[in-house]
């Protein structure tokens, strides 16, 4: 018996890459429309198309799921009401990212939203002075930043009666 992983790196990419394919086949099958990707990104390695789908449902479970991939789901909205009830109509909340030109209305949003990072007119930028960790079903606790310390932190109380 060898030691270490069962789950060597080229097993665990291919089984990333099934499941973020099956989102993206379930998907299209539902209804949605790709504007571009939609698919695995050759023959060789483990790779997914960068996908932007519209044309999608609330119920759809490219909507409601992290996919965890470079994949975007692309929703109409008339109102900030409106996107952020979208945006917290789901059971996680890891990220979420406001693009405008108005920095009272990205603050006013940001706070409404139920996510851990919101990134403002970026994505996927890291500082590792600020925490980062999820809302709801994506995750407790806090990673990076002052709050991981928490992580590595047990409390107690003591309570002596002299």
């Amino acid at each position: 018996m060898r030691r270490g992983s069962r789950w060597r790196d080229s097993y665990r990419s291919q089984v990333r890459v099934c499941v973020r394919t099956g989102y993206l086949r379930q998907g299209l099958a539902d209804g949605a429309r790709a504007l571009t990707g939609g698919g695995r990104h050759g023959d060789t390695g483990f790779y997914v198309q960068p996908t932007v789908l519209v044309d999608v449902k609330p119920e759809f479970s490219v909507v409601r799921e992290e996919i965890f991939g470079p994949v975007v789901v692309a929703q109409p909205f008339s109102t900030d009401a409106g996107v952020v009830r979208q945006a917290n109509d789901t059971d996680f909340g890891l990220t979420a990212g406001v693009w405008t030109r108005d920095i009272f209305k990205a603050h006013r949003i940001a706070r409404r939203l139920k996510s851990g990072t919101v990134w403002v007119n970026t994505y996927n930028a890291f500082d590792t002075a600020l925490p980062f960790g999820g809302y709801k079903q994506s995750g407790w606790g806090r990673e990076l930043g002052e709050g991981a310390i928490d992580l590595y932190t047990q409390v107690k109380a003591v309570n002596i009666q002299l």
